[in-house]
């Protein structure tokens, strides 16, 4: 009987090990819907933000990857897509994989508001008005003075955008903030 149950559990358990998950389960359920970002208002962000190859960018609620696959492709940039969703990150690390750029990009299943910022040189957001006021407290806490942070949509209430751009797309206008760390 002991090794009718024994022979059971290891069959049980190589069974186990040949089913891999697709992604583990979510952190939190996360706090806006997906919306891509059309390429024309991605490539506006970046040019807004002044990316360059000395950039490290990171996009907080990165969906698909796209805003920083452009950044590592079109502009030389380094990059960090962060997404509590894992479903998106995978679609991440494939969009990244099918670009050829994934020796220079890393996506994060976390969430933002727990994210090590300290090695970013440009911030990037297509999250929510309540979302960005949110964090805004982390940002202007731990990034360094000099730091860009991108916002398609939504500003950061009081805080104002040393500029603002209008990029048409898909018959509307779409806002785009730059705002920058000032020194402390």
């Amino acid at each position: 009987m002991l090794l009718a149950i024994v022979v059971a559990g290891c069959v049980a358990s190589i069974g186990g090990a040949q089913q891999s998950p697709v992604a583990p389960p979510a952190l939190r359920a996360p706090d806006v819907a997906y919306e891509p970002t059309a390429t024309e208002v991605v490539h506006a962000m970046l040019r807004l933000a002044k990316v360059t190859a000395d950039d490290v960018v990171y996009d907080l609620g990165c969906g698909d990857g796209r805003i920083v696959i452009t950044a590592v492709r079109d502009f030389g940039a380094r990059g960090v897509g962060v997404d509590i969703d894992p479903l998106r990150i995978a679609e991440s690390r494939e969009n990244a994989r099918q670009a050829g750029v994934t020796d220079r990009i890393r996506f994060l299943t976390e969430d933002l508001f727990l994210t090590d910022l300290g090695d970013a040189t440009v911030v990037t957001l297509f999250l929510s008005q309540e979302v960005n006021l949110a964090v805004r407290p982390k940002l202007q806490r731990e990034l360094k003075p000099g730091t860009r942070v991108v916002s398609h949509w939504h500003h950061m209430g009081d805080w104002k955008p040393q500029e603002t751009a209008r990029i048409r797309s898909a018959g509307r206008d779409h806002p785009i903030y730059l705002w920058t760390i000032p020194a402390r």
